[in-house]
């Protein structure tokens, strides 16, 4: 990374800054105004890009859409600062889901405001002014200048490419004063600073509340972005069994750096941290340290998906023998689940609980555990409100809503989860048993066992389809796999 200081001049910041100077913050040395003009002139025009975004008119529906559930009222929805990783090292930056499913700017700092208006609710993006050769802060400023972090869209330029009313930041208080008569409702959570300028008000959960729903029936254009971060990940997936072999005796981070590539090469990045857990790390639901060695005769659990570049994430989870071959116990827990998971899988379609895979799911664990001598109690009785004693082993939910976040619609009504599916709802489909390596409930043979099947589900109108079904999960065809992967002659990942 380069140095980012200014080198020293003979102006130290106590010095008063004159005509010949610049001042360049608390933490720089004043410039020379012969360094400022020098740098500042002379470069040949940057010209707008005229395109528009290819979602910009679902966008701008969206929009006109919050407007009217929320009639005479102001609606901000921010998308949040840079993030502090060190000292003056930022996070790469990801834009707030809420934001960006309304305006597909990826900008830190933008904040959309939809205020009430005569012809009906307008909507005015607000971010920053470029950092470019117009101002010192175009080679002063390591956190935005443009000679330091590249160029992006000003005011002019996302106007035209998200098609919607641009104006700068700075406006932004003032101009949401000038709104203070009306009911200012806003997505919280995400700049603190604009949190502190707005009143918080009941009705911002319902805000948010309604985002969540407005995004659970994906329309075609977010499919398709999810069918390619689907189709990125099982290439991501092909890439980890090529390593496998190199990954024997080094460790999990092989697993995750691999994977983690070709996020970075076809996506924006991956969807969420991955999990590359070989052996008993299985068992841990969300484990994401990596560090843990990979051994032959383990199972490896990879629960990974790639974020494509508009930030729709696959999340897909195969378990698979690291020497490709299960052992008969592997084997055995390995096809319980499938059974679970198919079972699941049959149930999906609209007008049915969404909790209804879930049941089906875990009707056949419950069993299967029954039948292996883990469970005593009869599936019935184990299965009751007031007893749920197969979660031992069976922790979480079965589906999750799928989108620009990885929990997509976190903040729906909770009756979506006791309520109906519907066409064009994206969820995931991911029962697990995990026979923690010390329980002494589960035969020896078993413990340190831990698998998950999980697919990406889109509910058509005759039933489901399954995106992530390019990956396969009857364990006879994971084996047939592996070895053809292998026998390529090659580990090394593949592009295109």
């Amino acid at each position: 990374m380069s140095d980012a200081h200014i080198p020293e001049s003979d102006v130290s910041e106590e010095s008063p800054v004159s005509e010949h100077w610049v001042w360049a913050g608390y933490h720089r040395p004043a410039i020379p105004r012969v360094l400022v003009d020098h740098m500042t002139t002379q470069w040949a025009p940057a010209h707008p890009e005229h395109e528009t975004h290819p979602a910009a008119e679902r966008f701008a529906r969206r929009r006109e859409e919050l407007g009217r559930r929320f009639p005479g009222a102001t609606l901000v929805v921010a998308t949040g600062p840079l993030k502090v990783r060190a000292n003056d090292t930022d996070y790469n930056f990801r834009a707030g889901t809420d934001f960006f499913y309304l305006t597909g700017c990826q900008d830190p700092d933008a904040v959309l405001v939809i205020a009430p208006g005569a012809a009906g609710a307008r909507a005015t993006l607000y971010v920053a002014a470029r950092r470019d050769h117009s101002s010192h802060e175009f080679f002063t400023d390591a956190r935005y200048g443009e000679l330091w972090v590249g160029p992006r869209r000003g005011v002019e330029e996302s106007a035209v490419y998200y098609g919607v009313e641009a104006a700068p930041l700075e406006h932004l208080e003032k101009d949401l004063s000038s709104l203070a008569a009306t009911r200012v409702l806003s997505v919280r959570g995400l700049d603190p600073a604009l949190d502190a300028r707005l009143e918080a008000t009941e009705e911002d959960a319902r805000l948010a509340q309604e985002l969540s729903e407005m995004r659970l029936v994906k329309d075609d254009y977010e499919v398709d972005q999810l069918r390619e971060a689907v189709a990125h990940t099982v290439k991501g997936f092909e890439d980890v069994v090529r390593a496998l072999p190199e990954a024997v005796g080094r460790g999990e981070r092989v697993i995750e750096g691999v994977f983690n590539l070709r996020a970075r090469v076809e996506g924006n990045d991956v969807g969420y941290n991955t999990i590359a857990a070989t052996g008993a790390h299985a068992t841990i639901l969300h484990w994401m340290r990596n560090d843990g060695e990979v051994r032959e005769g383990d199972l490896l659990l990879l629960d990974a998906g790639v974020e494509c570049h508009q930030l729709y994430t696959a999340d897909v989870t195969r378990t698979m023998p690291v020497n490709g071959r299960f052992s008969p116990a592997q084997r055995r827990i390995y096809e319980l689940v499938l059974a679970a998971q198919q079972a699941a899988l049959d149930v999906v379609r609209p007008g049915v609980a969404f909790l209804d895979p879930h049941r089906a799911a875990m009707r056949v664990l419950a069993q299967g555990l029954y039948d292996l001598g883990i469970l005593r109690e009869t599936p019935e009785e184990a299965l009751r409100a007031d007893r749920q004693l197969h979660r031992r082993y069976t922790l979480h939910g079965t589906s999750h809503m799928l989108g620009i976040d990885v929990h997509d619609c976190a903040n729906a009504r909770n009756e979506h989860y006791h309520g109906e599916l519907r066409e064009g709802y994206v969820l995931t489909v991911e029962p697990g048993l995990y026979f923690q390596p010390n329980d002494l409930t589960v035969p020896e043979e078993y413990r340190g066992i831990g698998v998950r099947i999980e697919d990406d589900v889109l509910v058509t109108a005759e039933g489901c389809e399954n995106l992530s079904a390019a990956l396969p999960r009857d364990p006879d065809a994971i084996e047939a796999w592996m070895a053809d992967l292998w026998s390529s002659g090659t580990t090394a990942l593949r592009l295109g």
